[in-house]
């Protein structure tokens, strides 16, 4: 496919470069930053900006920077997945957030990472990397290798293929430990990390399922680096887990797929 501003792209295609421009961490963008994002020209941009922002896709401040609109937001909730299995998550999440004061956090798999649909943080909870809407390496982040252990083979040769980037000196960065660990995730339903994704940061995470056993979303609390006994809050995980999944329809009797 041609590079954004080649000839040859439709409309629409150039339409989504514009939006896919917003990303965690970009929320408000100028058109210079659009431009530079895009790589479309810059009167291209502004025309495409100013049709979305007609649109209420997108809104403008003021000042002329850009941000998403309601009507996008709104759009985004109704996401099949994410109503459901935000409803059912969130009491848990709380609870588990109310006993802890750390984060808690709710993924599901995109392509080869782990895309956060909620989470909830204390004002004194350890710094981390992930942000709500945010996205995680799936070999090193508690989320990312419960939503990887059971995703099957072929991604987790692809995601082995890609390469296993280094994020800190505890990062697992060798296929043969990975599938290991992976292979005991799938196992136990869980994935306990540590400073694998950033220094000072241990996670604990477990899968959840829906009616069919099979493993939409994982659920993980992300505490600082020996301030909480994991094996100590492992159960209280699990139990999470388990009961968000039954709110979604599962059933021992359906297994894990």
């Amino acid at each position: 496919m041609p590079r954004s501003g080649q000839p040859g792209r439709s409309v629409s295609s150039r339409l989504f470069d514009v939006l896919f421009a917003f990303r965690p961490g970009r929320s408000r963008l100028t058109l210079a930053d659009l431009t530079r994002q895009t790589g479309l020209p810059h009167a291209t941009v502004r025309r495409l900006a100013l049709e979305l922002v007609e649109a209420g896709l997108l809104d403008r401040a003021p000042d002329g920077g850009f941000t998403v609109g309601i009507q996008l937001w709104q759009l985004g909730t109704l996401a099949p997945l994410s109503v459901p299995l935000r409803t059912a998550a969130l009491p848990f999440m709380d609870d588990l957030h109310t006993a802890l004061r750390q984060h808690v956090q709710l993924a599901v798999l995109e392509g080869t990472e782990a895309v956060l649909v909620e989470r909830l943080s204390a004002g004194k909870a350890v710094d981390v990397m992930s942000r709500l809407g945010g996205r995680l390496p799936l070999h090193c982040s508690g989320v990312g290798k419960v939503l990887l252990a059971h995703a099957g083979p072929e991604l987790v040769e692809q995601v082995v293929a890609q390469g296993l980037p280094t994020y800190t000196e505890r990062t697992v960065t060798d296929p043969a430990r990975l599938r290991s660990m992976l292979a005991e995730c799938r196992e136990t339903g869980v994935a306990v990390v540590r400073e694998e994704t950033t220094l000072g940061v241990d996670s604990v995470a477990t899968r959840i399922l829906n009616a069919d056993g099979e493993v939409v979303a994982a659920l993980s609390v992300v505490v600082g680096a020996g301030s909480v006994d994991l094996r100590a809050i492992r159960p209280a995980v699990i139990a999470s887990g388990l009961a968000v999944s039954r709110r979604l329809g599962w059933h021992p009797s359906a297994g894990v797929r």
